[in-house]
């Protein structure tokens, strides 16, 4: 059982920069994948960026590549994800996501967080 928790989204204009976390907890954290999707108002849920379960392996979808960074802090078990330059299509509900033994791009997760709005006005 993994537990996510995610915080720092929030509001703000065109051109500016937001910085989300993500920890996750329990006994076997260490050994998932950990990545951020993101959902807008009427379309589905999209794999944005992730760190495989080792940390070494990184990707992103290609709409952010540039101007989002993934890091992972192994020791704290914890995902941030830098994102610069946002615009009004970042605008969404952004999920943080746990895959056992996971790679750096995942289709689908294991665990979800419960979600942070993003909201990115122009």
């Amino acid at each position: 059982q993994v537990q996510l928790v995610e915080s720092g989204g929030g509001l703000v204009q065109a051109g500016g920069s937001l910085r989300l976390s993500c920890t996750a907890s329990g006994r076997t954290a260490s050994r998932y994948a950990l990545a951020w999707f993101r959902q807008a108002p009427g379309e589905g849920r999209g794999f944005v960026a992730g760190k495989g379960w080792s940390g070494s392996n990184t990707a992103y979808t290609d709409s952010v590549k540039g101007r989002f960074t993934i890091t992972r802090d192994n020791a704290k078990n914890t995902v941030y994800l830098q994102m610069n330059s946002l615009t009004p299509d970042d605008t969404a509900v952004y999920y943080c996501a746990a895959k056992l033994f996971g790679g750096a791009w995942l289709s689908d997760a294991d665990y979800w967080g419960q979600g942070t709005q993003v909201t990115v006005s122009s």
